[in-house]
């Protein structure tokens, strides 16, 4: 571990300061525009702009590291990313914040794909697995921390905006200061969404199902926690819930899917989600009630997220993983620029109790696909399943292939 922090601490102390700043602005714009009275419906459009922004930079990003390399890369999104923090407040305007949140998706993909090739060359082969997982744990720690810092000033001001600039801002010095050299690394051409649904037809329907899911947390948490009336304290205990139950559950559910049917553990995972939704409908404002129902579903939804790409490779050969993995991760970003806007126009219709049932609904629908999906296919031997990978949606397509990686040199140690 020491070892780790001493090759990679500059990386690690600039992802932390990213992180405390990407987790502030998502629940920061929530409650600023539920204060500037934007309706839920229009602050649904503005949260889907960073998982659109995000899945464009998946595919460009790579274009422009080939041609102007990764320093100049990484320089040039963190100064976009940190102009724009700083203009949410200038105006307020529903339609330039969709377009910030845009740029800030795109540029946050650009910047994750050039932080974990950083991460991946400044590692040997002993210490990537550990790499990865410190990398991980820093990402979670930094969003968990970020919304505390919501209490810090009145979301109605410039404050909290101006910390986000500094925060991110800051995050690039120790990164681009340290003697490390730039990184060289390929990511591998994703498999087309016809192989991917060959391979395995649950996963792919679980892991659209799962980016609506994930959408509707990053972005409408705290939409949802300040129209119900929530103080500003209790919105960011309440986005914390998430997080940290998405922190603590990982390695739980990881280490059971590796000892029994996967499908069943799909079909649990997103049933226990969907019934813990379903008692936030009821919840009202009683904080205790919201704030266990927002762990389970992020202790859910996270690790379900590592557990579809397992299930997935357990139909693939090893050299498939890595390319089946990239595009699990566009079928996540595809489901979830929908999420932020589906629940802004229900919530917007029905009631703010909309937000718990989309999740319901959604966590629903895999459970029965799941079931239906076993009466199809034959369980496959616990022997000849592959590796749990503990990875998230919050990374790029870098962080899983290093992941496929270290799971394929695992195996291939297991005699």
């Amino acid at each position: 571990m020491f070892s780790v922090l001493k090759n990679s601490w500059a990386l690690m102390l600039g992802m932390l300061l990213l992180m405390l700043g990407n987790g502030l602005q998502g629940t920061l714009l929530g409650v600023r525009g539920s204060i500037e009275e934007i309706s839920p419906q229009w602050l649904g459009y503005v949260m889907s702009g960073y998982f659109a922004g995000f899945l464009i930079s998946s595919r460009i990003t790579p274009v422009f590291l080939k041609r102007v390399g990764h320093v100049r890369v990484f320089a040039a999104f963190g100064s976009v990313v940190s102009a724009a923090f700083i203009l949410f407040p200038v105006w307020i305007d529903p339609w330039f914040w969709m377009f910030l949140r845009v740029v800030v998706g795109f540029c946050f993909c650009g910047i994750y794909i050039v932080a974990e090739s950083w991460l991946n060359d400044s590692s040997s082969n002993e210490t990537r697995g550990q790499a990865i997982s410190v990398y991980l744990i820093v990402q979670m720690a930094g969003i968990v921390a970020g919304q505390l810092l919501l209490n810090m000033a009145d979301p109605g001001g410039y404050e909290l905006f101006v910390l986000i600039t500094v925060l991110v801002s800051l995050s690039f010095a120790p990164i681009l200061l340290s003697s490390t050299r730039a990184p060289i690394f390929e990511l591998s051409r994703p498999m087309t969404l016809q192989e991917l649904i060959e391979a395995s037809p649950l996963a792919c329907f679980g892991m659209f199902m799962l980016g609506g899911v994930f959408a509707t947390l990053f972005g409408m948490a705290a939409i949802y926690a300040n129209q119900i009336g929530l103080t500003i304290a209790q919105t960011s205990y309440f986005v914390s819930a998430i997080y940290c139950g998405g922190l603590i559950l990982q390695y739980p559910i990881g280490w059971i899917s590796d000892r029994m049917d996967r499908r069943i553990l799909i079909i649990l995972t997103a049933g226990l989600c969907a019934l813990s939704a379903l008692l936030g409908v009821t919840a009202g404002q009683h904080l205790p009630t919201l704030l266990l129902v927002a762990f389970v579903i992020g202790g859910t939804t996270n690790p379900l997220y590592s557990l579809l790409i397992a299930y997935t490779n357990d139909f693939l050969e090893t050299d498939q993983m890595a390319a089946a993995s990239a595009g699990m991760l566009f079928i996540n970003g595809v489901g979830a620029m929908g999420g932020p806007i589906i629940v802004g126009f229900l919530m917007n219709r029905i009631g703010d109790y909309a937000f718990f049932l989309f999740i319901t609904f959604l966590m629903l629908l895999v459970c029965v696909y799941g079931v239906y999906r076993m009466s199809q296919r034959a369980a496959i031997s616990i022997e000849d399943t592959a590796p749990y990978l503990p990875i998230t949606n919050r990374t790029s397509q870098v962080a899983t292939e290093i992941a496929v990686e270290l799971s394929e040199e695992e195996s291939d140690q297991t005699p």
